[in-house]
């Protein structure tokens, strides 16, 4: 039994190594590459490690695209989507989680239906309704359809119904209103699920391609994952360059997942526990 158990543990411990090179060498690769030239990036059989470590590659990008601009938009649709949807999601959430309602389940499935429907399909009614607000080529359009989501307002409901009632009853006997509940009570106790919500919609709207593109067409007005597909050209590509430029653009969010991985991973394994 043991010796089963040791080859058993030994199966276990390969596959887990295997699976953490498949994902661990695509961004070694990217980083060994942005220090690269041009010929080492395509030469057959492919170079690992560069000759001489080229740095200013991470200054091209630069000069080849306002990436500054581009870091500043991404920002801003960024944290202004994430600020949306933690506080838009959080209100419907507490809503269908905790106060009774006529209609409140038909509404609800109603909502969860959406995440049946593909993303896609959502383009062109959005992209009909930005054109008539008049804000085509505008930073407000690269946030503005992604401030609410259904999957963030089922993720924290799943947060708020495993509270118990006595919160609330204790809350309404002290004199507090259902707003004064949800944000005094209920949102400090529901923080894992508030950071992986953040960290989950910041890495959506960090990484978001086709929207940027077909909202916006000045390179000042898209964000870094529009601009990066830019610098793929027709015949030749400076593959060091987009390599330096996908490692700045992916830095922020590998060190906010590095700094809240704990609150990360303990509010999705905890978002099942009440349905």
């Amino acid at each position: 039994m043991k010796r089963k158990q040791k080859i058993f543990n030994i199966v276990i411990y390969v596959v887990l190594i295997g699976g953490i090179l498949v994902t661990v060498l695509p961004f070694v690769w990217m980083i060994l590459t942005s220090f690269k030239t041009q010929n080492e990036a395509t030469v057959i059989p492919p170079a690992i490690f560069p000759k001489i470590w080229q740095i200013s590659n991470y200054g091209k990008v630069f000069e080849m695209l306002p990436f500054g601009k581009m870091y500043f938009n991404t920002i801003i649709s960024a944290g202004v989507t994430v600020s949306g949807q933690v506080l838009l999601c959080s209100l419907a959430a507490y809503a269908f989680a905790r106060i009774h309602f006529p209609g409140k389940n038909i509404i609800f499935t109603c909502l969860l239906a959406v995440l049946m429907v593909p993303s896609s399909f959502f383009i062109l009614p959005q992209y009909q309704l930005i054109q008539k607000m008049g804000l085509l080529d505008t930073i407000p359009a690269l946030f503005i359809p992604n401030l609410f989501s259904a999957f963030g307002t089922f993720l924290l409901r799943q947060f708020f119904m495993a509270l118990p009632g006595e919160l609330e009853d204790a809350a309404r006997l002290d004199g507090c209103n259902h707003f004064q509940i949800y944000s005094r009570i209920m949102m400090p106790l529901v923080r894992s699920g508030l950071v992986a919500l953040g960290i989950l919609t910041l890495r959506f709207a960090w990484n978001d391609l086709m929207w940027p593109l077909i909202v916006n067409t000045s390179p000042k007005k898209m964000t870094l994952s529009a601009g990066l597909a830019f610098m793929q050209g027709q015949h030749i590509t400076n593959y060091p360059v987009m390599m330096a430029g996908a490692v700045m653009a992916v830095l922020p969010l590998l060190i906010l997942f590095t700094i809240f991985q704990k609150q990360f991973i303990e509010g999705v394994a905890m978002s099942g526990i009440k349905g």
